[in-house]
């Protein structure tokens, strides 16, 4: 019971950094066109993690989704910076990203076994 509250309260506060990005997504728009469309992504994601607080076992693949995306977006992330592609002031968003992959997927809902109906053949 207190690992499902822990994801909910997990899940809230990703969705809510996440569409926190609608401001700069706004003001990027014509500026930066490529972190727009970054942006808007993670907004979207994280209106649908809000979402999915209400009944995370039924969300899993949302939750996975989001932990392994983050940890894919902190690898290339952390390259950039160390071949000066981008800001090493940037590792603070590759470690962020690996604690929410982190949280989430160890908080994950488990598995549920699913019921085999068989085809009765008349």
């Amino acid at each position: 019971m207190r690992r499902e509250r822990a994801l909910k309260v997990v899940l809230v506060l990703v969705g809510l950094l996440f569409s926190a990005g609608v401001y700069p997504l706004v003001m990027f728009v014509r500026q930066e066109p490529a972190l727009a469309m970054m942006l808007s992504l993670y907004v979207t994601l994280g209106v649908f993690l809000l979402l999915a607080a209400r009944n995370p076992s039924a969300n899993r693949s949302l939750i996975a989704f989001t932990a392994w995306s983050s940890f894919a977006h902190a690898g290339v992330m952390g390259v950039q910076a160390f071949r000066n592609l981008i800001p090493r002031g940037e590792l603070l968003g590759v470690a962020a990203l690996i604690v929410i992959g982190v949280a989430l997927i160890s908080l994950a809902p488990a598995k549920q076994p699913v019921e085999r109906v068989s085809a009765a053949v008349v």
